[in-house]
């Protein structure tokens, strides 16, 4: 007989349970469903890593972070078992840097006096001393300063981007959650292809997973499509130039869809450009970054042209109620 932790709380689990049999039985909440393991709706974390039967069918970002479907799993030790609605995990960082990336795009890096540990190309929640909260892409792979980087784009009306930009300044103090998301390089299958597709600050974990592979040593090749109506809302495109000079199997296309393209640009949507660049994406990676109805859109054409549902890794970004841009 094992335990399984919960917050506090310590639960016995008896011969042939399942970590959600005990979890109902103790009537401690989690969402489920289908107890088959098809609808993903007991998705939770352990502490521990779970057996191989609790992650069938899940995408190998969410396997290596230890997340597990409770209702198949048969608990093979003692488990702790992080629930989907406990409380985050706040740390205090410093501002270090507040600049303009370009007319509407703030670059904010909030630094640690201890290591942050997370993966590029995930997400964390921002919190204001008030309380209002909002959640932002990383935008960098680890470093040895312990910071983290961000592009937050001002929206008129917007409370909490307003208050990035016209409020807070250097040596200010942030909170900062725990990170998450599941949008994130793995330096397996090091010859595979790899597709971004970005849109406005969708370009913030896109850059951190197109560093993540190229500082792997990533062999096959990477096609990074961004783009924006107008050029004065895309940003760092010499860097990304820059990038497909010093790595052969990179490729960087920028994309507008307004009226003026100037030489060295693309007309169109990043993924329209994108879709009839490529005939097949059988065995590829993708990642989606930007717009909900773009991502959206894409997942569906990705899929028919070839990629595997498990190889399709989205980040979309929505609106919150006061119009304000936060990571799905």
């Amino acid at each position: 007989m094992f335990k399984i932790a919960v917050e506090k709380n310590s639960y016995s689990c008896g011969p042939g349970e399942t970590v959600l049999d005990v979890l109902v039985r103790e009537n401690v909440p989690i969402s489920y469903a289908c107890k088959k393991g098809t609808c993903h709706s007991c998705l939770v974390r352990s502490l521990e890593t779970p057996p191989p039967a609790a992650q069938s069918g899940l995408k190998d970002t969410l396997r290596v972070q230890n997340y597990f479907l409770a209702c198949q799993c048969r608990p093979e030790q003692d488990m702790t078992v992080k629930l989907p609605d406990q409380s985050e995990f706040y740390s205090n960082g410093t501002v270090i840097v507040h600049q303009m990336l370009n007319r509407n795009t703030l670059l904010l890096v909030i630094a640690f006096k201890d290591a942050f540990e997370f993966k590029a190309g995930q997400f964390v929640n921002l919190q204001r001393p008030d309380g209002l909260t909002r959640s932002y892409s990383i935008a960098d792979i680890p470093r040895e300063n312990n910071a983290l980087e961000f592009h937050i784009r001002r929206l008129p009306g917007g409370r909490f981007s307003e208050w990035l930009h016209q409020e807070v300044t250097v040596g200010d103090q942030i909170a900062v959650s725990e990170p998450r998301g599941h949008c994130f390089y793995l330096p397996d299958r090091k010859d595979q292809g790899i597709l971004l597709i970005g849109t406005g600050t969708g370009l913030a974990p896109l850059a951190g997973i197109l560093t993540d592979a190229l500082s792997h040593g990533h062999s096959g090749p990477i096609l990074l499509f961004h783009g924006s109506r107008e050029i004065e809302d895309l940003y760092r495109i010499d860097e990304m130039r820059d990038l497909a000079e010093r790595y052969p199997n990179f490729r960087y296309t920028p994309c507008l869809s307004g009226n003026r393209v100037p030489e060295g640009f693309v007309r169109g949507r990043a993924n329209d450009v994108a879709m009839s660049s490529i005939a097949d994406l059988k065995g590829w990676r993708v990642f989606l970054c930007g717009h909900p109805d773009m991502v959206n859109q894409m997942k569906r054409h990705a899929f028919l042209k070839g990629a595997a549902t498990a190889d399709i890794y989205t980040d979309a970004f929505v609106l919150a109620k006061d119009n304000e841009l936060a990571v799905a």
